[in-house]
């Protein structure tokens, strides 16, 4: 079909398309039985780091697709991109891209009425014909861009209503843009896994976004001029370090969220811009921040990007380091733990943590004063931990980083203190008190009949044993805690 407003060609290649973007004069062009019509100017797309682009093929299962079209949608925190894809069967899906993580959903029909959006909140469990999700994320977008074909109409304005399900590797999206809700399912996935072809190399990604996609740039602070070093396209959010200025990096050109004060910039183990190699993967630490707990608990979270590796955070408590990732197979909560495949992991705490301090480039809106709910988990040397927000809930799983291992990946010695693990290190070590005290309990319970009988001398005996117990209990831990 030719453009009604500038009459260059139009090409619909989906019988499902109802709607597509003029390449030529980013006219919205509406396609119906009778006419084609023009629905108005649609936003370009803001600097296109994404490797993936209009024309690009893959394989999900054995369904052989074609990337036809292009929404970008802004949240408060934020932005992704949501892939239009044609199958070769002629049906369609979506692939969602956000901070190198992808998914990818089909429409399901389904005879059950669905919940309402006003009913849905991070970590609320919903069942779906038959399948029990969590709510990872409940919010409320806009369309800030478009390319190519469209199943819908959408125009200046439009907002998309969506909250994003887990259950396990199994993803789904309910959609309430429109006045019937809709139902996506599919699962997380990696552009490796789906077979992409066709997608951008690092030459294309300069010509249209002006830099290399992964490739640390650096830019001045408007209130201070100290530098602050970012990834173009990859982080939403920069935090100048010299005096907290907070900077929207998702916008054209980078504006000033929120205007800082000079402050004493908190001293880290590793600084930003830290290079560390990981096996053969080169990460570079792109943000800092610092959080609290309730009880005054504080730690520092190193935030790392790798081309290759994507994100990852390194957690530091108190002289102890673990190496941390953001999960895409979500474990199934359980009376007092939680199963993730096979292992089950016990639940050991549940705290409030706030962000003290931040700095250097992240994937999503941070800034001093943010509130974290946090339940964590934990097996042997592995943990696992839910962190939640009104908007948003994420699991992670955390394994314990050696200093000789810290040391290797960043290529000098890292100061180290003889401390506990993690958060449980703010008091001393009482592991062997603990035993004590059950062998006591133990004790106690087996003597209840002869405390009975012969309450004097049962007594006598019991205390007896109960110090033989408690007080070496003592003298153990305090040679551990000296220690």
């Amino acid at each position: 079909m030719n453009c009604p407003s500038c009459g260059a060609p139009v090409r619909f290649r989906s019988h499902a398309s109802v709607m597509a973007v003029c390449e030529y004069c980013r006219a919205g062009v509406l396609k119906d039985a009778s006419a084609v019509r023009d629905l108005g100017k649609i936003a370009e797309v803001l600097e296109d780091y994404s490797p993936i682009q209009l024309g690009t093929s893959g394989i999900w299962g054995k369904r052989p697709f074609t990337v036809v079209g292009r929404l970008q949608l802004r949240y408060d925190a934020g932005m992704w991109s949501e892939w239009h894809l044609l199958f070769d069967d002629g049906s369609s899906g979506w692939l969602g891209d956000a901070s190198g993580q992808y998914t990818i959903t089909t429409l399901r029909a389904t005879a059950a009425p669905l919940p309402a959006f006003d009913s849905l909140a991070p970590g609320r469990a919903v069942t779906l014909d038959g399948t029990r999700y969590v709510a990872a994320d409940v919010r409320t977008a806009h369309c800030v861009g478009g390319q190519g074909e469209l199943p819908f109409v959408v125009g200046a304005g439009w907002q998309a209503r969506v909250a994003d399900l887990r259950a396990g590797t199994i993803f789904a999206t309910l959609d309430y843009s429109d006045d019937k809700p809709r139902l996506y399912v599919g699962r997380a996935t990696t552009l490796q896994a789906l077979q992409c072809q066709l997608l951008r190399d690092d030459t294309a990604i300069e010509q249209t976004a002006g830099r290399y996609r992964g490739k640390l740039t650096a830019l001045a602070c408007p209130s201070c001029g100290s530098q602050i070093q970012y990834l173009p396209g990859l982080t939403n959010t920069l935090v100048c370090r010299a005096c907290t200025t907070q900077l929207d990096a998702t916008s054209p050109q980078v504006e000033v969220l929120r205007a800082g004060e000079r402050v004493k910039a908190a001293r880290t183990t590793l600084e930003l811009g830290a290079e560390g190699k990981l096996g053969n993967q080169k990460l570079t630490i792109i943000g800092v921040l610092r959080r609290q707990d309730d009880e005054g608990f504080e730690w520092t979270e190193y935030l790392l990007y790798g081309p290759r590796a994507g994100f990852l955070w390194l957690v530091e408590a108190e002289g102890e380091w673990s190496k941390s990732v953001v999960l895409d197979d979500w474990p199934q909560l359980q009376e007092t733990g939680a199963r993730l495949n096979s292992v089950r992991f016990d639940k050991v705490e549940e705290y409030d943590a706030t962000v003290t301090f931040a700095a250097g480039a992240f994937n999503w809106r941070v800034q001093v004063g943010d509130v974290t709910h946090i339940v964590e988990y934990e097996r042997g040397p592995t943990s696992l931990a839910a962190e939640s927000t009104a908007q948003e809930l994420t699991w992670s799983k955390s394994t314990d980083v050696s200093q000789d291992q810290l040391n290797a990946w960043f290529g000098k010695a890292t100061p180290a203190r003889k401390t506990g693990k993690g958060r449980a290190a703010a008091g001393p070590k009482s592991g062997h008190r603990d035993t004590a005290r059950w062998l006591i309990i133990i004790m106690v319970v087996c003597n209840a009949i002869p405390l009975l009988l012969n309450f004097r001398a049962a007594f006598i005996y019991t205390v007896i044993g109960a110090a033989a117990l408690y007080l070496p209990a003592m003298f153990l831990d305090s040679m551990d805690n000296d220690a």
